[in-house]
């Protein structure tokens, strides 16, 4: 169920600005951010499964989520929501990734009356079983190999005050390719402010802030021959491949999000995100929800726009929530645009206790 959060600190005199005004600056700014300074480094980093949105609420609304806070997986997108959640939260979001790629992501968070929000995440990618293949025998050799991912996260998201929260997350990170893996730790961390009297959010938050990595195992081991113009000496001594240290794709989001009531059973949710990646341009995504009743919602949304050479964009999804003896239950769906790769599907249910 969708609530507000009331105003009980006055705001500075440049805060006081009117809807339109507001609005209009907020608009400005994520248009003005996404054209900065923009290049390319795609492929530059490692841990890409980090980038997946989990939510399939927020990923029907554009991807547009650091102002969001309706939700444990919110935290995802900015950990400073755990901060706003009014009660304990948890969710399972299954998604349908391109190639058959499955992806797989758990929150759960418990609020505490004291300590604020104290959240648990896990995050799975896996290929399923792929044939191994080589230029001798491009049919497969009869080995069969598989790319596993995995994000083990803890966070805690409080309120300073009844306005402004902040969230810091702390995950740890395993990619591996058949024999070979490498481990890094990141650092997730933001903040959440509502600024005016009818509920205008505005968020930022920085994803991925953390080590560097590289790929180690028994693949890389090989033969070598240090000299193959001699004869006589050892052409075959044992070696290993030296893989390059990567950094992580670290991901800076601000955004906002601004709720309009249309009426006594309809509430509309826009929202607008910008990022600025540390691998790729910059770019804007767009959102909106329709409500009904508390009950039933209808989502659009276009994301990444501006990103260059991009391959996502027209986003679309809906979601049903219910109480049943006091504990609301949410299911959400979303389908998302991939251009010439098709599209992902997502679904996420959720328990609030």
């Amino acid at each position: 169920m969708k609530t507000r959060i009331h105003q009980v600190i006055s705001l500075p005199r440049a805060l006081r600005r009117s809807r339109g005004e507001t609005v209009a600056l907020l608009f400005s700014l994520l248009t003005v951010g996404a054209h900065a300074g923009a290049q390319s480094k795609t492929g530059t980093t490692v841990g890409q499964f980090l980038l997946i949105e989990p939510s399939a609420r927020v990923t029907a609304m554009g991807n547009a989520g650091t102002a969001s806070y309706d939700e444990v997986e919110s935290g995802y997108y900015n950990p400073a929501a755990w901060g706003h959640l009014e009660r304990s939260d948890a969710q399972f979001s299954h998604t349908m990734w391109l190639a058959d790629i499955t992806f797989n992501y758990a929150a759960i968070g418990v609020k505490t009356d004291a300590f604020g929000t104290i959240v648990l995440t896990l995050t799975s990618l896996n290929s399923g079983e792929i044939d191994v293949r080589t230029v001798d025998q491009p049919l497969g050799t009869g080995e069969r190999y598989e790319v596993s991912n995995t994000a083990i996260g803890i966070g805690y998201g409080f309120p300073l005050t009844d306005r402004f929260s902040a969230g810091l997350q702390v995950t740890y990170i395993q990619e591996t390719i058949w024999h070979s893996s490498l481990t890094a730790f990141a650092v997730n961390f933001g903040a959440l402010y509502q600024v005016s009297d009818d509920g205008l959010l505005i968020g930022a938050s920085i994803s991925n802030f953390g080590t560097r990595a590289r790929y180690e195992g028994t693949d890389l081991r090989i033969r070598f021959d240090n000299n193959p113009d001699t004869y006589g000496d050892n052409s075959n001594l044992p070696g290993e491949a030296y893989s390059e240290e990567f950094a992580l794709p670290i991901l800076f989001r601000v955004g906002f999000a601004y709720p309009l009531t249309l009426g006594e059973d309809h509430l509309l949710w826009l929202t607008a995100d910008a990022f600025h990646p540390s691998d790729n341009t910059e770019s804007v995504s767009f959102g909106l929800e329709w409500t009904f009743m508390n009950l039933l919602s209808l989502r659009a949304g276009y994301q990444r726009l501006f990103e260059q050479d991009s391959e996502v964009g027209l986003t679309l999804g809906a979601g049903l929530e219910y109480d049943i003896v006091g504990f609301p239950l949410h299911f959400d769906y979303a389908w998302a645009d991939h251009g010439r790769l098709e599209s992902s599907q997502r679904l996420t249910f959720g328990v609030r206790f």
